[in-house]
């Protein structure tokens, strides 16, 4: 069976326990995860997906979600798409199915649901914003290296093709957010750029001239989130002869006084806060803070609150000019790599050894999903054990206040965006995770009777 059949047949496998096409709402993926909402969720059958060959794992939130891995999610979503478009029954606007999607929801925990709403706007972002910071990264690095002059037209060309996303980001994170929150796209992208129209600096308020970008990324959802609500509600008072016209128009220039008025200022105030908190955290809890944050980011992971992060990371790099957060979560991959080798030296279960194998490139690389879900949250303790070797790296990164430039995907390629002058001890620190995690599983996480999932049949 060639790998686009198997990928066909596993969209196929997925959707019929899933409920048939008609049960299906909604559907998109992120790195690892392909991300279904369900109508009914008793029509969806759990155990038998979790099953299937190719699935790593599931998890139940707001969505379903099945970690399929790298590359693989992306060639069974395309391939589950299709499915739903064969069938002529994948209809977004149908009624029932939003009501009974509103019901669910009434019973999920409000906190949950926002941060998994924020989560839902920056996973589309997330390839585009580790290919600029990577190569953003890889080129400051060539250039600090002394290999490439900073002035020559080779070094300026990698410089623009990295740096673009983040000059314009607001736009992207504007539209996504219009999206998900009912809006025009187009509208949500309108949001964006009146936070970041340098032309904003002629504005003057109570005195004192508008900073353009102020506000930043919180200013941003901010407006855009307003303004989606804004345009459903003018949109039915206004006859749809003239919708086109009347609803944006209004809309606009609602957000734009807003935006100017409240949302820039409202948003500057919620980023100083959360970056002079993070900063004061880690300045003050040094070490023991690096251990937690450390040591808590692979529970994140499980549930998919981590992608809610994002615009934290983004802030702080927006505001204090780097981010000494992300080197200390991504000591949570380190620490799962080091338990999956230590488990890998113990077992005698070539079923086990596989999982591990085929997990630990992606591990190194910064995709922890296949190795949690397929291989430590199964086992139950080695989990724990990997936190633990986390929180050591963690701790680590602290106490040397690593920061990274940009924002990337973790493990070994984050070695890349954070400073130069830090790379060494970046890897230092990665290091002493995988050790950690290693040691802790080693000697405490693990004996082959807790892999009785993992007998072959």
């Amino acid at each position: 069976m060639s790998h686009q059949t198997k990928y066909q047949q596993l969209a196929k496998d997925i959707l019929s326990l899933c409920g048939g096409s008609e049960n299906i709402s909604s559907h998109t993926h992120c790195m690892t995860r392909l991300r279904i909402t369900p109508i009914d969720n008793e029509q969806v059958q759990i155990n038998a997906i979790k099953e299937l060959d190719g699935v790593i794992g599931v998890v139940e939130a707001e969505t379903l979600q099945i970690i399929l891995g790298t590359g693989v999610v992306n060639q069974v979503s395309s391939a589950f798409e299709q499915l739903l478009n064969v069938s002529g029954s994948y209809d977004l606007n149908n009624e029932a199915q939003k009501n009974k999607q509103a019901i669910s929801q009434k019973n999920r925990t409000p906190f949950k649901l926002f941060l998994r709403r924020i989560a839902s706007i920056f996973i589309p972002i997330i390839p585009a914003l580790v290919a600029s910071g990577l190569i953003t990264g890889i080129t400051k690095a060539i250039v600090q290296a002394g290999w490439l002059d900073e002035k020559s037209q080779a070094a300026i060309i990698l410089t623009v093709i990295g740096s673009g996303l983040f000059a314009y980001l607001g736009i992207l994170v504007g539209t996504n957010a219009a999206k998900e929150f009912g809006g025009s796209p187009a509208l949500g992208a309108l949001a964006g750029i009146l936070i970041i129209n340098p032309a904003s600096a002629d504005i003057m308020l109570f005195g004192t001239n508008i900073l353009p970008g102020r506000g930043g990324l919180i200013g941003v959802l901010l407006a855009a989130i307003f303004m989606a609500l804004v345009e459903t509600r003018i949109r039915r008072f206004v006859p749809q002869s003239l919708d086109i016209i009347v609803t944006p128009t209004i809309t606009l220039l609602i957000t734009g006084i807003f935006t100017y008025v409240v949302f820039m200022p409202v948003g500057g105030f919620i980023s100083d806060a959360i970056t002079s908190g993070l900063t004061y955290l880690l300045n003050m809890g040094g070490i023991f803070a690096g251990f937690v944050l450390g040591a808590t980011f692979l529970p994140l992971v499980v549930t998919g609150l981590h992608q809610g992060l994002t615009p934290i990371h983004m802030e702080l790099i927006n505001s204090i000019g780097d981010d000494p957060l992300l080197p200390i979560l991504a000591m949570g991959g380190a620490g799962q790599v080091g338990a999956a080798f230590a488990i890998y030296m113990k077992t005698k279960k070539k079923k086990l050894k596989r999982a591990i194998a085929g997990g630990l490139p992606s591990g190194m690389l910064g995709i922890g999903e296949p190795l949690i879900f397929g291989v430590t949250l199964p086992l139950g303790r080695p989990f724990l054990t990997a936190c633990l070797g986390a929180g050591i790296g963690g701790a680590f990164q602290a106490y040397f206040q690593i920061a990274t430039k940009a924002i990337g995907v973790s493990g070994l390629p984050l070695t890349f965006i954070v400073h130069a002058h830090q790379m060494l001890l970046y890897l230092i620190g990665l290091f002493i995770a995988y050790v950690a995690g290693f040691i802790f599983t080693y000697l405490f996480g693990f004996h082959d009777d807790m892999a009785v999932e993992f007998e072959e049949k």
